[in-house]
């Protein structure tokens, strides 16, 4: 009796936490699910753009520039470009401007460009509008549904922590009284004269409990971005240490009538430093004082390996450095964050598996709702 009454309360709280996320949580699972596959797509379609025939020598990087920015006019000012090892890449400079006051994604955007320039002639190639491109757009819709990240992020992030919470319940509700029932919530036992609403409650359950331990790693990997509480406690149980990672920022020393060779400089050592790296994205600095910028990503598709370099804005001279290797195993988590939260860790079957799992969280809010409405109009609902 006192087990029948808790899985009963399990399953109130089980249905009335769906009811009240159901909505959100399909938002953000249909929207992961399109996402996973973001980049190949993007790069399917930009495939002309993306590459050039190589030549002896690129352009300096300070004359891509002011060449690129001479282009598009004084209307977009640019603000970091990524650059490529590999000869064939072109680079990409981008444009971007938010503004602050906004409430949606629209309105938080003035402006946001990406510029495909050859490095061999500043050429160029292709201006693509990021803020209307599709893929951004479901981001952004995943990420806080269209508004500004401090207004939407907590909604989804608070409809996550609900529906891991369901997950764990529906587990428990799921779990089999005896070894005779156990054999059909592991697997369809379907016949011609099983009803729609038998194959509904079949497809929620024995759908729902084979991705729940993926759905709940996808889940997680969404908190860490959230809440910055639950970063922190991810980092402290991966570093084994209360001590925050170093992220200060070194200055600059300003020296009179300096030539812009700082930005040459500062690609020229990051090349030398980082020969095997897929590539690196530069930004220049942003006042008197600030410093050359550069994120190193090792690996082409990927993030959890990455090293920051920071260089003088007037002379190139290199202040600081952050190798991966360097770093401890809970900055290496939150890395690896991203990797992990679209299965892109483990190559492209990692992605599938993503995909897979996303597309079946976004049906579960589904085939929930038309149990329960399917309980509330007939007693024998699984006759």
């Amino acid at each position: 009796m006192g087990k029948m009454n808790f899985k009963k309360i399990i399953g109130k709280i089980h249905l009335w936490l769906g009811l009240s996320s159901g909505l959100i949580v399909f938002i953000i699972a249909i929207t992961g699910c399109i996402y996973v596959f973001s980049e190949e797509f993007t790069n399917s379609f930009r495939k002309n753009d993306m590459y050039v025939q190589p030549q002896k020598k690129t352009l300096e990087l300070n004359q891509l520039w002011e060449s690129t920015q001479e282009q598009i006019g004084s209307t977009f000012q640019l603000s970091w470009v990524n650059v490529y090892n590999n000869p064939t890449k072109s680079y990409i400079f981008y444009a971007y401007k938010s503004n602050e006051n906004a409430i949606t994604y629209f309105e938080n955007i003035e402006y946001y460009k990406s510029i495909y320039v050859n490095p061999y002639t500043g050429k160029i190639l292709n201006i693509y509008n990021e803020e209307l491109d599709f893929f951004n757009i479901v981001k952004m819709l995943h990420w806080s549904l269209l508004l500004k990240t401090e207004y939407g992020q907590p909604i989804v992030g608070y409809s996550t922590i609900i529906f891991v919470i369901m997950l764990i319940s529906g587990f428990i509700l799921w779990w089999p009284k005896n070894k005779k029932s156990r054999k059909q919530r592991f697997s369809f036992q379907w016949k011609n004269t099983t009803r729609w609403k038998r194959k509904n409650y079949d497809l929620h359950n024995i759908l729902g409990f084979y991705i729940g331990s993926v759905a709940i790693i996808i889940a997680l990997t969404g908190l860490v971005w959230a809440f910055s509480w639950f970063q922190a406690i991810v980092y402290v149980v991966g570093a084994g240490t209360t001590t925050p990672p170093d992220f200060s920022r070194a200055t600059s020393s300003y020296i009179e009538n300096s030539k812009p060779k700082a930005f040459d400089i500062a690609l020229k050592t990051t090349k030398e430093k980082y020969i095997d790296s897929n590539g690196f994205r530069i930004t220049p600095a942003k006042d008197s004082t600030d410093i050359i910028n550069v994120y190193i990503q090792q690996y082409d598709g990927l993030y959890y390996v990455n090293h920051g370099l920071q260089f003088d804005q007037y002379s190139g001279k290199l202040l600081k450095e952050r190798k991966h290797q360097n770093k401890n195993f809970g900055e290496k988590i939150i890395n690896a964050n991203y990797d992990i939260h679209v299965g892109a860790i483990l190559g492209m079957p990692g992605k599938i598996i993503a995909f897979i799992a996303s597309l079946i969280c976004a049906s579960l809010p589904l085939t929930g709702f038309l149990i329960w409405i399917g309980r509330k109009r007939k007693k024998n609902y699984y006759s």
